[in-house]
């Protein structure tokens, strides 16, 4: 633990987050609330837009077909909703993004799991996760994964190996 937060300067002190399995249904509910998937960012058609919001986080999640979107679609968001400074979407995509590529990547490189978009719901209180203790297992678990004979890819924070 004293290495990862040396390596990562990541706090290893604090509240552990549940990482637990999303249903489709919750996958769909955080990127509606959180990443204001839609459409339309007309504000007048509130109901219309929160359908369009729900129709393109359904598209997404459909075309993964899991609790999976791809890093390019939340790159996009990222840069749509900072072109109209909606920040704290801006930022739960920023965030979401980096924890995919760096601390829980996976083999694909092209996924990131939704399960870490729940951790980012409340910014304020997501600092105060212990998110080195959160990487170091997940790096063994994907160590766990890599030691079986029909794996022939590590994923990972490698940086901590």
């Amino acid at each position: 633990m004293d290495d990862v937060s040396s390596l990562l300067h990541l706090p290893i002190t604090g509240a552990l987050h549940s990482f637990h399995a999303l249903s489709m249904e919750e996958a769909r509910f955080l990127l509606t609330g959180l990443f204001e998937v839609s459409a339309e960012e007309a504000r007048a058609e509130e109901a219309r837009a929160e359908e369009a919001r729900a129709e393109e986080a359904r598209a997404e999640t459909a075309l993964t077909r899991r609790a999976y979107v791809r890093l390019g679609w939340v790159r996009d968001i990222y840069e749509t909703r900072c072109q109209v400074r909606q920040w704290i979407v801006a930022a739960h995509a920023y965030l979401l993004q980096l924890v995919g590529c760096t601390l829980f990547a996976n083999k694909s490189a092209t996924y990131v799991h939704l399960v870490h978009l729940d951790a980012f719901r409340d910014l304020a209180q997501s600092g105060g996760y212990a998110w080195g203790v959160a990487a170091l297992v997940h790096m063994y678990d994907q160590l766990d994964e890599a030691s079986r004979t029909t794996t022939r890819q590590l994923v990972g924070y490698l940086t901590l190996l």
